[in-house]
This record gives structure tokens, sequence and C-alpha cells, in this order.
């Protein structure tokens, strides 16, 4: 049935504008700009971001079969309503806080094949990431640092589905799945010069998904003491079968970010 089939393409297309999880989750791609540090000895970063990855992989609802997807950014793009992913960094010496958000809402319309049952369908899916955790700077020097970091991070999906016309006209029907993993792994950056650095990530962990990962590479530039920005590739997968809510995905491709001080 086309609509199932776009429902799919829309759940899976949320997470990928999408990861809570660490697109500069686990904020890497904030990217590091040596950020303006307060008279308190804390240094704090935000990072506006933008992930073009496309996804792969097998969703489950509604009680249905599960559904292969692969859709590319380009599908997505055509679907989306909004979306909005920022990440961001609290330092104090070797330690930090990091954070990373993500939230999009996506939806479509179709026709159904006979038009008996309903005429036609709109189709909303809501995904949020989150992702709160800490690190600790085993390696630190005046150009760069590695940190090891560990956390939490919360998923949220939602689908809804509304029939128009037909027999089933008027008739809503939603479903939904809310989990939390514990993720750790390994942060940093380096400066070959001083505007110009490498930043990247990995991390893996599980919980309420049977796996959940995330690798990321970047290459960034620091503009000023205020703004520095980066460009690179972020992979990242996740796993989640619970009670026929089936979320089986790869999702991956370029992304942006622009980090500012404050």
């Amino acid at each position: 049935m086309k609509a199932i089939h776009l429902h799919a393409i829309l759940l899976l297309a949320g997470v990928c504008a999408a990861s809570a999880g660490n697109a500069a989750d686990v904020t890497p791609l904030t990217p590091e700009a040596k950020t303006v540090e307060s008279q308190s000895g804390w240094e704090f970063t935000f990072a506006p971001y933008f992930w073009a990855a496309g996804i792969s992989g097998d969703i489950g609802q509604f009680g249905l079969p599960e559904v292969h997807i692969d859709a590319d950014f380009g599908d997505i793009l055509n679907n989306l309503d909004f979306a909005f992913m920022a990440a961001g960094e609290a330092r104090y010496d070797r330690f930090s806080i990091v954070g990373d958000v993500i939230y999009t809402k996506l939806g479509a319309d179709a026709d159904t094949p006979a038009g008996i049952l309903a005429e036609s369908v709109d189709v909303t899916s809501k995904t949020f990431a989150g992702f709160l955790g800490v690190g600790y700077a085993v390696l630190e020097d005046q150009n760069g640092h590695l940190d090891v970091v560990g956390g939490m991070k919360v998923w949220s999906a939602k689908t809804e589905i509304s029939f128009n016309g037909g027999i089933l006209a008027g008739v809503d029907v939603e479903d939904s799945a809310t989990w939390v993993d514990a993720v750790a792994g390994v942060r940093g950056n380096y400066f070959f010069t001083p505007q110009i650095y490498v930043t990247g990530w990995g991390l893996v962990g599980a919980g309420g998904a049977d796996i959940d990962w995330d690798v990321a590479l970047g290459l960034g530039y620091k503009f000023n003491d205020t703004i520095s920005a980066v460009a690179g590739y972020r992979a990242l997968g996740v796993n989640y079968d619970n009670d026929g809510f089936v979320f089986d995905v790869v999702q991956q491709g370029p992304i942006i970010g622009v980090a500012v001080r404050f």
C-alpha cells in the first residue's frame, strides 16, 4: 500500500535528519572554536548544524510486516516540514558537559489504490533524539585534545496516519516508541594551524536498542575567536525492536556546522 510505504520513508527520514545521537552528537561538530572562557574558568560553545543524510534499513509499525527502506536525502527533503539540530558544550579544564538535540517533523499525503476504505491518507512523522553526556580529556596540549565520553541518548519516534474519505473517513491511528541508550566513546580535535583543524568522534552503546553507534570526521576552520565552521561526513546506526515496533536503520551523509562562542 503506497501510504504505508510512504510512512516508512517518513519515519526513517525523521531519524535521518536526525540523530540524537551525536551529529555533533556528543557535539564534536561543535567545531572546537577555542571557545570563550569565562572568569569562572568555564568555556562555552553553541553549534547549530545541518546533516544531509540518507537512510537505509528496516522498520515495522502498526502491526504490519517490516518494510525495507532505502531513501536518499532528496527523498527526505521533499517531505520535510520542520527540523532543528543543535549541539553544545560546557568545558572546564579537562572536564566537559556535552549535549545534542535533534527534532524533525515530516508530512505527506497519498491516494489509496481503490479509494474504498479511504480516498487518501495523510502521514506525519515526528522524531526526537537527544544526548547528554560528560567527558574527560585523557590527552591535551595547545594543539588539541582527546576526550573519553559517556552519557545517555533518548530516542522518540511517532507516526500518525489520518484517513480521508471512504469507509475510514475521519479515522486517525498512531504508533510510537521511546527508548534510552547508554553510549560511550571518544571525541577530539587537533589544530594543524591556528585556523585549520580536524575533529571527530566515535560512540557506541545499547539499552532500549540492541545497538546504537555513531562515527564522524570533519575538517574545521576558525574564522576568529567567536566563529568557526566545520564540514565532514557522519554515519549513525540504531537497531530497536520491541513489541512490533522495529527501527533498524543506518543514516549517513555530509554534515556542516557553525560554532558560536558566547
